[in-house]
């Protein structure tokens, strides 16, 4: 995978940082613990199906934040890996999607299920087109990229002083 050679290192250093939020998210499921280890393994082989279903309803929220939560990855692989083709690009998806749905099923830590890869590829096929767009708006790749990455950074930064303020926050909470 040979990345555009005038991609600069912030792009690659935010898209390590992302990829490893991602895991965090999708596999530990925003979690240190293993304590739930082994406890839901189950597969989902038929799309949209009841796994989704809140009160005899389709979870809507759950479908949008798996499309939302690889809308970034579209994103970096656009400027990251302009060379590929969109095919290229929704297969990475897929693939990526698939290995995060197997590493949960293999490891008990949350259940394989095929809505979402659907969803994750078509986030991350909407993050795709939506760099696409921003270049078209920005003039040029380059004024594209330093507008992803400094949107990146300060999302970055928001979400690790979030992550942060709750951390602490919970332990002067168990003080009392």
């Amino acid at each position: 995978m040979a990345a555009n050679s005038k991609s600069n290192p912030l792009t690659f250093s935010l898209f390590f940082i992302y990829l490893t939020v991602l895991f965090w998210i999708i596999v530990l499921k925003l979690s240190v613990r293993f304590t739930y280890m082994g406890q839901q393994r189950s597969m989902n082989l038929i799309p949209y199906n009841q796994p989704l279903m809140l009160n005899g309803k389709a979870d809507l929220v759950e479908i949008i934040l798996n499309a939302l939560v690889f809308v970034p990855m579209g994103v970096y692989v656009a400027i990251l890996y302009k060379k590929w083709s969109a095919i290229k690009s929704i297969l990475f998806f897929s693939f990526s999607s698939l290995v995060l749905e197997s590493i949960q099923y293999i490891t008990a830590l949350g259940a394989f299920d095929i809505t979402d890869i659907i969803n994750n590829t078509l986030g991350g096929t909407i993050g795709l087109f939506l760099f696409k767009i921003l270049e078209k708006l920005s003039g040029n790749s380059q004024k594209a990229q330093k507008i992803v990455n400094i949107v990146a950074l300060l999302a970055t930064i928001a979400f690790i002083s979030l992550f942060l303020y709750l951390k602490i926050n919970k332990l002067l909470m168990f003080r009392r």
